[in-house]
């Protein structure tokens, strides 16, 4: 399960300079969705994952997607359009992944203003998913998504996160 990543910890957006995840947590929370580019099952969960960090986008919180293993080329031709509407976070050298201990992706991760991992999931289990997104809800006295929508994928263990 997800530990919590060192504060130095440099998260580098598409565009813009990277800078330490304690920088990123000043003002704001920090959900992330973490992904595999290469696999199948980041391509059926890239909706949900979507529409989930689209629910929060204007609560006081920050979110954001990993893409394990990608350059900053391969991420945007991954995500098409969603690499304007959100911070994406290439994570070449799965670092990121590395940081906070995954061992499945994909991953749905919340770390609070101290740094720290408040909730996390591995693998696409709706009701998990749930848990994380209705407990970032209720910190940030905020509306979360449904899981799973009609569209979602069945649920899936998902793939190694350091293959």
């Amino acid at each position: 399960m997800a530990s919590n990543p060192p504060a130095d910890l440099i998260l580098a957006p598409l565009t813009g300079k990277g800078y330490p995840l304690r920088a990123w947590l000043v003002q704001y929370h920090l959900l992330l969705a973490v992904l595999d580019p290469f696999t199948g099952e980041s391509s059926w969960i890239l909706p949900t994952a979507t529409r989930v960090l689209e629910t929060f986008d204007e609560a006081d919180c920050r979110v954001g997607i990993v893409l394990t293993g990608a350059t900053a080329d391969e991420a945007r031709t991954f995500l098409g359009p969603i690499a304007d509407r959100l911070l994406v976070f290439p994570d070449t050298d799965r670092s990121i992944v590395k940081a906070f201990a995954f061992e499945r992706l994909p991953a749905l991760v919340h770390v609070d203003n101290d740094g720290n991992v408040a909730n996390a999931t591995e693998g696409w289990n709706p009701a998990a998913w749930q848990v994380v997104t209705d407990e970032l809800a209720r910190v940030m006295s905020w509306s979360g998504p449904v899981l799973p929508a009609v569209k979602d994928p069945s649920p899936f263990v998902g793939t190694p996160a350091l293959r």
